[in-house]
């Protein structure tokens, strides 16, 4: 007969102790992104607690994404504050595991992106921060109007700028979120399509480019109703080539390509 061993209640409160002491401090940016944690010898002595406990502690940290931890003589671990980044991730693996489509992504940013178009164009500092800025990628976009997939990730640059000067904190960051997620499925999209030959004509791809430049004149000229209305047409013409391949596509947010989208940002 095989006795089980006893659980150390104690010592896994302990840990989780530990793992919320420095969470909060990583939270509050009493510990900063990147920067190492002090040695686990130092973790026990400042928090009076065992070996095992800190390293459950650290293992409780590194599940939820807060550090990585290096073994070995040289070994640390390495904070990592959550951002913006970290958000779409999250979110992009809930609605993967909810089999949420692309189409039903691309509804809730067609819904919400007009209105950060709208909040942008009402910035007092509009002509200084944000139009230079977004007239910079109109000219990169334009630079790639004859590569559909390179046009495809300029494009998607200069819409997840329009969300990045959001100036309500909650809404940039679930807007961005769901942002870089649609990025994700358009640009694998555009890559389909190029590699088949079936990208979208030159035509299309101007017709997209006026629509973005007709977006940064409203802003400019701060009318914000014109520039949620030209943000909104141009969002469902846009998706409605997308969804034609994507109808029934689960959006995809786990592959080494949405990881590296969610990283910038």
């Amino acid at each position: 007969m095989v006795t089980a061993q006893p659980v150390k209640i104690g010592q896994l409160r302990m840990a989780e102790l530990v793992a919320s002491a420095l969470r909060d401090r990583i939270l509050a940016g009493g510990i900063e992104d990147g920067s190492t944690l002090p040695k686990q010898e130092e973790l026990m002595a400042e928090f009076g607690v065992s070996h095992p406990s800190v390293r459950e502690a650290l293992r409780i940290l590194e599940t939820e994404g807060f550090v990585t931890v290096r073994r070995g003589n040289r070994g640390g671990a390495t904070v990592h504050a959550p951002d913006i980044g970290t958000a779409g991730y999250a979110l992009g693996l809930t609605l993967q595991a909810m089999r949420v489509t692309a189409p039903d992504l691309g509804t809730a940013l067609a819904t919400l992106e007009p209105l950060c178009a709208a909040h942008c164009a009402r910035r007092s500092d509009r002509r200084r921060a944000v139009v230079p800025h977004l007239k910079a990628l109109l000219a990169e976009s334009l630079r790639h109007i004859d590569d559909g997939a390179a046009f495809t990730r300029a494009s998607r640059d200069f819409h997840d700028a329009i969300v990045g000067f959001e100036p309500n904190t909650t809404l940039r960051v679930v807007v961005k979120s769901i942002t870089s997620l649609w990025s994700v499925q358009e640009e694998a999209w555009a890559d389909a399509q190029v590699s088949r030959g079936a990208y979208p004509s030159r035509t299309d791809c101007e017709a997209a480019q006026h629509a973005h430049e007709r977006l940064v004149a409203s802003i400019a000229a701060g009318d914000a109703d014109e520039a949620a209305r030209i943000a909104g047409e141009h969002l469902t013409a846009t998706q409605r080539w997308v969804n034609r391949t994507l109808r029934d596509r689960v959006v995809d947010a786990a592959s080494a390509a949405s990881r590296a989208r969610f990283r910038r940002g």
